[in-house]
């Protein structure tokens, strides 16, 4: 993806985070891109003087990747649980950092361990129980990769920390652009 094309989504998710803040109408995208046509799973990550206050995503999209990047920073903007009670503040719209991760289809792996850290984010499922880590996550805290899957089932799947060595437990990893 080339730079200007990065600074289209970029200016996409400024520009719905900014309206969903201030509680205005969405504005309608178009672009013409044909980069920005396909559908793609896609997270955007905010952030606030390197202090997280939004990220949500998909996994997969029905609709061109700049209609899902605007639909997606708008979640991730106003949807996210954490942040209900310390909602983002049209104060300090100004210091959001925005961070667009592209999403590749999945993978199942049938050895958890043969993922790569900072190139594979992964999924975890087992039964109704679900957790993701984008691939900058295992860069930014130095985890190993038992870390890594062990704090995902705990802490974002909500299951024991050794449960990715269950064989009922589903590892998924995939790679993300980021924007």
């Amino acid at each position: 993806m080339n730079i200007q094309t990065k600074k289209e989504l970029l200016t996409i998710a400024r520009k719905s985070v900014n309206a969903a803040v201030n509680r205005q109408s969405e504005e309608k995208f178009v672009s013409s891109n044909p980069e920005l046509q396909g559908e793609h799973g896609v997270f955007v990550t905010l952030k606030n003087k390197g202090k997280l206050r939004g990220c949500l995503g998909c996994f997969k999209s029905k609709v061109p990747l700049y209609k899902q990047v605007s639909k997606t920073a708008v979640s991730s903007a106003t949807e996210d649980s954490r942040f209900f009670l310390d909602p983002i503040y049209p104060s300090e719209l100004d210091d959001i950092d925005i961070e667009i991760s592209i999403l590749s289809p999945m993978q199942k792996l049938d050895n958890p361990l043969d993922l790569e850290l900072g190139i594979h984010g992964i999924y975890i499922k087992k039964g109704s129980y679900t957790g993701c880590f984008l691939p900058q996550v295992a860069t930014e805290t130095g985890w190993s990769k038992e870390e890594l899957l062990s704090k995902c089932c705990q802490g974002k799947a909500g299951l024991a920390s050794d449960a990715w060595k269950d064989e009922d437990t589903e590892i998924f990893v995939f790679t993300a652009e980021i924007v």
